[in-house]
């Protein structure tokens, strides 16, 4: 970035030092528990074909809104009164869009289509205005306005049909606003962005990925507990199942944060080209998060029914969670290490492979044996990383 830019009154001021994440970003973020609680109760609610589906539609819709902000806060300084102002305007919007979760399929699709599509395009022509013409940071959000109003369209006509052509409609919507930065936001007479030209500060979108990994992973304990406050009695297969979703979860918290996280800054730091690796960083959070929301629907199965027989729904979102969560993570270690962990992929193998097993057992049980290869998966990365001496980061 050129030194008229740096000196533009809303932007962060770039020393060299890694950008802290402000407590308007944090206070931002409280927000998107409540949504990850609405995407996995959602779920809960509506174990289906067409309920995964439309949660899966819904849950990147969640990540756009978050992932398009969290770019507004690493060039832009929230600290400032006008970017404040967008900070918790986007936040109003969001708890609006979150609220609308619930019936987002049914009759709320209109609050859901018009909250969404008021923060995405209400946050990217505020920073097209604030920049003005010549800024170098112009164009590439003169693009992304291009093409988060034609989302727009999608979601908004969306909002006004049904079923299966509302989720294809807002699939497509999606769709764009995911696959567009892949090629520079390209638009006919505006040309494409280069992610050379994305000037992202690694420390700063490293450290809001992992508080959103947070946020998740807090959401399943949360559940946990609540399951455990209203259960009428408490004996020995509920205590069981208890302990079984809060060692899931620590495995998760391990695996992430315990073996690649704190490389993940120094990887965007050293690259050549920070831009694309942060791109990449949001795409693979997407799935990683994915999963911990499917694990915390499998935790809320086994802690409300301990002693039921697993269901074959019940075991396949039991073992998918932790195999989404485990695909994400390989790719991450893949992109901060250079290389796909073996005993991730060992992992996935064994909780597809123990999927028929859990149909011979009450749920408690279901719920120890994927949370036991997660803390097995656990344990070996541990070691590995004992052998190797810490943490190590990969140059790009």
């Amino acid at each position: 970035m050129t030194n008229s830019a740096q000196r533009h009154p809303l932007l962060r001021q770039r020393d060299g030092h890694h950008a802290r994440v402000t407590f308007e970003e944090l206070f931002f973020d409280l927000v998107y528990v409540f949504a990850v609680t609405q995407l996995s109760h959602g779920l809960l609610h509506n174990l289906t074909p067409t309920g995964v589906v439309q949660t899966l539609i819904l849950w990147f819709a969640v990540w756009l809104g978050w992932q398009y902000t969290c770019w507004v806060t690493n060039w832009f300084d929230p600290e400032t009164p006008r970017i404040r102002g967008v900070l918790f305007a986007t936040m109003l919007l969001a708890l609006v869009m979150a609220a609308a979760i619930d019936g987002a399929f049914e009759a709320r699709g209109l609050v859901f289509a018009l909250a969404y599509v008021a923060m995405q395009v209400g946050r990217t022509a505020y920073i097209v205005f604030e920049l003005g013409p010549d800024h170098p940071l112009s164009a590439n959000y003169r693009r992304m306005l291009g093409w988060v109003v034609i989302a727009a369209c999608f979601w908004m006509g969306g909002a006004f049909t049904e079923h299966w052509t509302r989720a294809a409609l807002w699939a497509a919507a999606v769709l764009c606003e995911y696959v567009s930065p892949m090629f520079g936001f390209a638009l006919p007479g505006l040309g494409r962005s280069r992610t050379s030209d994305w000037t992202i500060e690694g420390g700063h979108l490293a450290e809001r990925c992992q508080l959103f990994v947070i946020v998740a992973l807090g959401e399943t304990l949360l559940a946990t507990g609540a399951m455990l406050a209203e259960a009428g009695r408490w004996d020995i297969s509920l205590v069981a199942a208890m302990f079984a979703t809060f060692a899931g979860t620590l495995a998760m918290w391990w695996l992430y944060f315990g073996t690649s996280s704190k490389d993940a800054t120094a990887t965007i730091t050293k690259s050549s080209d920070p831009g694309r690796i942060g791109a990449y960083f949001h795409y693979i959070h997407a799935i990683l998060l994915a999963g911990i929301i499917a694990t915390a629907v499998g935790n809320d199965l086994v802690m409300a029914h301990p002693h039921e027989t697993t269901k074959l729904g019940y075991a396949l979102i039991l073992s998918a969670g932790p195999m989404i969560f485990l695909t994400g993570c390989a790719i991450h270690k893949r992109v901060v290490h250079g290389c796909v962990p073996v005993s991730h992929l060992v992992g996935v193998a064994a909780l597809a492979a123990f999927a028929p097993v859990m149909l011979q057992s009450e749920l408690w049980v279901a719920g120890w044996l994927t949370s036991a290869i997660m803390l097995a998966i656990g344990l070996w990365e541990a070691r590995k990383q004992r052998g190797r001496g810490g943490p190590h980061t990969l140059k790009h």
